[in-house]
């Protein structure tokens, strides 16, 4: 095979596949391609009916999905867990520049913030989606780490794909 060939399918198995990096000591980067247009992408990340339905790393839809999509507008996720636990995520938007990006912050475990910048670039009609995750320090960034958000961002990663799947049929 040439080597176009190759490049190819090295972009495929991309596609299923999310890449963690930590480019400085309060950074946290993962990317990910997707078989979707970007505003079928970013509609997924914005829309409550959509977001509600992948975002639990263990694929059960939400408890509550609440959107304020505008700069400093809010938004709320709740886990149902085992034995009626929920786990809230909270937040307040910062930049809403649709289809392209998204920038929001929440509580950092030393009790500051934690910035999230989501970036979403078409290529031939696939989304290469971004996020980095800028922490306070290293020691919040660790924290996050401990906590396995790499894991479950990228299970999460793997519902939007799969929820993107059935989608396109």
């Amino acid at each position: 095979m040439g080597a176009q060939s190759d490049k190819e399918e090295s972009v495929r198995e991309n596609a299923k596949t999310a890449k963690v990096s930590m480019p400085g000591e309060c950074e946290i980067v993962i990317t990910r391609a997707f078989d979707a247009p970007r505003a079928i992408v970013f509609e997924a990340w914005t829309k409550p009916e959509h977001l509600a339905q992948w975002w639990d790393p263990t694929g059960r839809p939400l408890a509550i999905c609440e959107i304020d999509l505008r700069p400093n507008g809010a938004f709320r996720f709740v886990n149902g867990g085992p034995e009626g636990m929920n786990h809230p995520f909270t937040g307040t938007y910062r930049e809403v520049a649709a289809p392209t990006r998204l920038v929001f912050a929440t509580r950092s475990p030393s009790g500051g913030e934690t910035v999230g910048t989501l970036v979403f670039s078409e290529q031939d009609g696939r989304t290469m989606f971004t996020l980095t995750m800028t922490c306070p320090s290293k020691a919040d960034r660790d924290s996050l780490l401990k906590m396995q958000v790499d894991v479950g961002t990228t299970r999460t990663l793997d519902n939007l794909d799969k929820y993107l799947g059935r989608k396109r049929r």
